[in-house]
């Protein structure tokens, strides 16, 4: 439903501001475009949304989420 992808979506960036530390963040959020996300940020944030929503990614995976969307279609497919 519209609603739970709404919640997914403010979940994801909840803990994205977390991990790199910034508030303005939003779903336009890159690798390029954010200050922080480093390949350290980087492992954080994969460890913090597995613990989060219960999954597992693969390195092929974690490879590829390099931008919000990526992130969010990742975890989409594991849900």
């Amino acid at each position: 439903t519209i609603d739970s992808y709404k919640k997914m979506e403010n979940k994801i960036l909840s803990i994205m501001k977390g991990v790199f530390d910034v508030s303005d963040l939003d779903n336009t959020c890159t690798q390029e475009t954010c200050e922080n996300w480093d390949s350290l940020h980087h492992l954080m944030l994969i460890s913090e949304l597995e613990d989060a929503f219960g999954v597992e990614f693969d390195p092929e995976e974690m490879a590829e989420m390099k931008t919000f969307a990526q992130v969010k279609s990742t975890l989409d497919s594991k849900m």
